[in-house]
């Protein structure tokens, strides 16, 4: 049975894809700050904080795992009175997942086999002044996630960066959400990804097409 780890479970894309992978025969420990009231006989639960001090350690003594899909995220609209919170979108979103990887790349490594997945977004090619720190920890997220993907192919592990548009889930706070998709769509192009293993998934064409014109508009404005 394989055995996968899912960070950020408790709603959202993280939890519905918990869900298709028990549906799917895979066995799952899910990762949260909250407990999970998920049941199923193949899955387990870990309350941990990927912001907190000892978060790396909460992962010691877990069994190998061949895929780990990193799913959690935050991100505030930006109020230059408070960039604490510019500043958790950072540590949760790009810190916590080059933690996660460092906790679970080496025993894929000795391996010769595993599957990193992060969930990054298409706002990584975007200059933000509306969620700057949001924006920044996914142009980071995507720029480790593909290095590191080079780093160490060669050795059977794979590294894949999901770059999705607005998604219907607590995170798509913005006003004007175009080309929006479902959790159950976001989940059906992770699971091709969970097959394909591709280094990296922009989804949906169209938001990504849609991205990369927004970049232009925004770089120009710093003229």
């Amino acid at each position: 049975m394989p055995r996968a780890l899912i960070v950020g479970n408790t709603d959202g894309i993280g939890l519905a894809l918990t869900r298709r992978l028990l549906d799917e025969g895979w066995s799952a420990v899910g990762v949260s700050r909250r407990a999970s009231g998920l049941d199923h006989p193949a899955y387990e639960h870990l309350v941990a904080d990927v912001a907190a001090a000892g978060y790396p350690a909460a992962l010691d003594g877990l069994a190998a795992f061949d895929l780990c899909v990193y799913a959690a995220g935050i991100g505030e609209p930006l109020d230059v009175d408070a960039l604490g919170e510019q500043t958790a979108a950072i540590r949760v979103n790009l810190l916590g997942a080059a933690l996660t990887a460092e906790a679970v790349l080496p025993a894929m490594l000795a391996a010769g086999r595993g599957h990193l997945i992060g969930l990054s977004s298409l706002a990584d090619v975007v200059i933000s002044p509306d969620a700057p720190g949001y924006a920044a920890s996914k142009a980071g997220l995507t720029s480790y996630l593909l290095g590191l993907g080079q780093a160490v192919r060669r050795r059977g592990v794979a590294v894949t960066a999901v770059r999705f548009g607005f998604v219907d889930t607590k995170m798509a706070k913005s006003p004007v959400t175009p080309f929006k998709i479902g959790v159950d769509e976001a989940v059906t192009v992770l699971m091709r990804a969970v097959r394909r293993r591709p280094a990296v998934v922009s989804y949906p064409r169209r938001m990504s097409v849609a991205a990369r014109a927004l970049r232009g508009v925004s770089r120009l404005s710093l003229r």
